[in-house]
């Protein structure tokens, strides 16, 4: 073991480890109270708060297409179904990168990694300035959003190496405080891009990027500058097959694919639904776009506080089955070509969906709490055993939850080319929250002792998962 340099805990890993460097953490134990009073809790907030601007801005450049459609004027030559699809991709390829950027934080350090993926996001914001003018083809649009994908990736890396620095008792509010800030870079750009289409036009998207584009070096250098890596934090391939083995991993992320989702999929359609549904100009439905992310940004950590006091299951449950009344409310206004009835259900949603992202992650390291109980661990040995699974499980889930995104672009795309209206894309969402609500339920609360499906062969084995 090495001496402590910049503060206690705060070093290079023992030689076993193989990791050296002053920022460095070789031993690391949240639930000690003690260590976490005198230490942790310190050095914790530190790399929260940093982990919460550099995913910010990767969710910022996630959403950059949203906000660039506005932009595209005649003059691009670019269908609305076109622009739809243009919104999915990035979303798809942010989908598939959370997984290796799950396995990234043990591979190069949470710090280190933090470093790396703040830096990949000068590769899209750069050459999205270089082709944003009419005449450049839809391919390379289409390549192009297709970069900002690596935006996508920072939310699972991120949330991974929080979810290791704190204990179980606080990740609740911490994975929400990181998913809420870095989910207020939606509303944040899309804000940005509102100033710059009142003040200039829809004639400068280039702005919106050199706004961005220094934000992005600075969260580089506070990462190097403030955050660190945990040596005690190492890839295990043995637990990566174990939570693809494990039911609950896969009920999760399909709670999270209605939760997470609807939060992005609402995020980079909103504007294109306002102008191709009510006729709204670029400028008004810019006007309007940011209030949804913003509020389900902010009410995320909300969730996630309410999960640690009542449950998460509950707070999941209670939100899908608003959220399945609400967009009931949105057919009716769409129906009736209401836009302020619209702008209020639209707006309950993200804030219902920003409650269930919250909720449904809390669930996740309760879940694989509660398998160590069953097993018979206890004490560090649980609390070791449920990090283990969830941390490997959260790249897993977040990747699935992304792709409901996708879907939700691709359904209102599909609902206007054949429809000329969202309605037949909402009347799914309505049946798909009520099949999240039933699952919620029938899987987590129909009981206060239900059967682990995981553990079928072993029946004498059961689970309380009401509290999770």
């Amino acid at each position: 073991m090495t001496t402590a340099t910049t503060e206690p805990g705060v070093g290079a890993a023992g030689a076993a480890g193989g990791r050296k460097g002053s920022r460095w953490i070789d031993s690391w134990d949240p639930e000690d109270e003690q260590f976490w009073e005198s230490t942790g809790k310190r050095v914790a907030l530190r790399n929260l708060v940093v982990s919460i601007l550099s995913e910010h801005i990767g969710f910022s450049i996630w959403s950059l297409w949203s906000v660039m459609v506005l932009f595209m004027g005649p003059k691009y030559h670019v269908d609305p179904a076109g622009k739809f699809f243009l919104v999915a991709t990035p979303t798809l390829v942010g989908s598939i990168l959370r997984v290796p950027y799950t396995f990234a934080v043990a591979r190069f350090g949470g710090r280190n990694w933090t470093i790396i993926s703040a830096t990949l996001l000068l590769v899209p914001s750069i050459t999205a300035a270089f082709i944003m003018h009419p005449g450049t083809s839809y391919t390379t649009f289409m390549v192009v959003a297709a970069l900002t994908g690596v935006g996508g990736g920072n939310f699972a890396s991120s949330m991974t190496n929080i979810n290791s620095f704190y204990p179980l008792r606080k990740k609740g509010w911490a994975l929400g405080l990181n998913a809420g800030g870095g989910n207020l870079g939606v509303a944040v750009i899309q804000l940005i891009a509102l100033l710059v289409i009142g003040t200039t036009g829809v004639m400068h998207p280039k702005i919106v990027l050199a706004v961005y584009i220094p934000l992005i070096v600075v969260a580089a250098v506070f990462a190097a500058a403030f955050m660190d890596n945990l040596a005690p934090v190492r890839n295990d391939t043995g637990a990566a097959k174990e939570v693809a083995r494990d039911a609950h991993t896969w009920i999760v992320s399909f709670l999270y694919l209605g939760a997470f989702g609807s939060f992005i999929g609402y995020s980079f359609a909103f504007g294109l639904v306002l102008q191709n549904q009510f006729h709204r100009t670029p400028l008004q439905a810019a006007a309007l776009t940011f209030i949804g992310p913003l509020i389900g940004s902010l009410i995320r950590p909300v969730g996630g506080r309410l999960a640690d006091r009542v449950g998460g299951a509950k707070i999941t449950l209670c939100a899908f089955l608003a959220m399945a009344a609400v967009t009931l409310l949105v057919i009716v206004a769409s129906l009736q070509k209401s836009l302020p009835l619209f702008l209020v259900g639209f707006i309950a949603l993200f804030t219902l969906s920003g409650l269930a992202n919250g909720s449904t992650y809390k669930m996740i390291p309760g879940i694989f709490q509660a398998k160590a109980v069953a097993r018979g661990l206890e004490g560090e040995q649980a609390a070791a055993y449920g990090r283990r699974l969830s941390g490997a499980s959260m790249g897993l889930i977040g990747a699935v939850g992304a792709l409901g995104g996708l879907g939700i672009n691709l359904a209102f795309r599909e609902s206007f080319l054949t429809a000329k209206s969202g309605v037949p894309a909402f009347v799914a969402f309505l049946v798909f929250y009520a099949l999240c609500s039933a699952v919620t339920w029938a899987v987590y609360l129909r009981t206060a002792s239900a059967a682990d499906p995981a553990d079928a062969a072993q029946p004498q084995r059961q689970l309380t998962y009401v509290e999770v």
